[in-house]
C-alpha cells in the first residue's frame, strides 16, 4: 500500500481556561504500518519545524496499559478498532485522503487542560478514597497463596483488575458515567478474601467521591462496556450497587 496523505481536524486549546476550536492540518507521507501515535508525532515534528506549537496529548508506556493515550477519533473513544487503545491503534485502519477528527474526551470531571489532554486526577481521588487494602506489615504477613480462592472468583477479580483506568467509559457515556470504572475497581478487591476488611466502607467511599466529582449517574445503555478497550464487563456495576447495598445494611 502507499503512503497516506490525510486530513486532520484536531481540538486545539491553548490552557484550561481558553475557548477552543478545530484546526485543520495536512499530513502526508504516512505509512499504513505507523501507530496512530507515531503519526501525530509525524505532525508535531512538522509544527515545530514551522515554527507552530506542536499539539498536546497524554502518552506513556504506548503498549495499551497505561490509559494515558485518551483520545476521541472520529467519535470513538480510541478510534474504530475495538478492544484497542489509542496507542495500539495503527494507520492501517484509514485510508488514503481520509478525514481523521481528533478531540479529547469531554466530561465535567475530566476539564481540558491542554489540546487533547484532560485532567483526570478525579479517578485518582476515587482509587484514594477505598481502592486499597488493609496490609499487615509488622513482618508477620500471610503468603497470598496460602488463601484459598475459588478459581472463578480470581478470574473474576483478574478481569475486573484489567481496567486501565483510561476513561473511555466516561467519555462515551452520554452522562459522562464512571461507573464501570468504580465498578471495577470495586469488584476487584470485593472477589478476593485479602479485600474483605474494607468491604462495609469501600462502595460508600467510592462512590461518595465519584458523585463528588461530578459524574452522572448510569444511562444502561451499555456504551461503556462496548467502547471499553479492556472489555469491562457491566456485572461490574450489578457487583458495585450489591456492595453499596450490603455495606450500607452492614453500617
Amino acid at each position: 500500500m502507499k503512503d497516506m496523505n490525510l486530513t486532520l481536524k484536531i481540538w486545539r486549546q491553548k490552557g484550561a481556561n481558553d475557548k477552543g476550536k478545530m484546526i485543520d492540518y495536512q499530513v502526508a507521507g504516512i505509512s499504513e504500518h505507523m501507530s496512530f501515535l507515531e503519526m501525530m508525532d509525524v505532525l508535531n515534528e512538522q509544527l515545530i519545524n514551522s515554527g507552530d506549537s506542536p499539539v498536546a496529548f497524554d502518552h506513556d508506556c504506548r503498549e495499551g496499559i497505561c490509559g494515558s493515550c485518551s483520545m476521541f477519533i472520529n467519535g470513538e473513544a480510541h478510534g474504530p478498532v475495538k478492544g484497542t487503545t489509542t496507542c495500539q491503534l495503527h494507520m492501517r485502519s484509514f485510508k488514503d485522503g481520509d478525514t481523521i477528527y481528533i478531540e479529547p474526551f469531554r466530561a465535567k470531571a475530566f476539564p481540558v487542560l491542554k489540546d487533547l489532554v484532560v485532567d483526570r486526577s478525579s479517578f485518582d481521588r476515587i482509587q484514594r478514597s477505598g481502592g486499597f487494602i488493609s496490609v499487615n506489615t509488622s513482618g508477620n504477613t500471610q503468603d497470598a497463596n496460602a488463601l484459598p480462592i475459588p478459581k472463578q472468583d480470581a478470574d473474576l477479580a483478574m478481569d475486573a483488575a484489567a481496567c486501565i483506568g483510561c476513561g473511555a467509559c466516561v467519555a462515551t457515556c452520554k452522562n459522562s458515567s464512571a461507573m464501570l470504572f468504580v465498578g471495577a475497581k470495586i469488584s476487584q478487591y470485593a472477589l478476593l478474601p485479602q479485600g474483605q476488611v474494607e468491604s462495609k466502607t469501600r462502595a460508600q467511599n467510592m462512590v461518595a467521591q465519584m458523585d463528588a466529582e461530578g459524574f452522572g449517574n448510569c444511562t444502561n445503555t451499555g456504551a461503556c462496556e462496548v467502547e471499553c478497550p479492556k472489555g469491562i464487563d457491566l456485572s461490574n456495576i450489578a457487583r458495585m450497587n450489591r456492595e453499596f447495598l450490603g455495606g450500607s445494611l452492614k453500617g
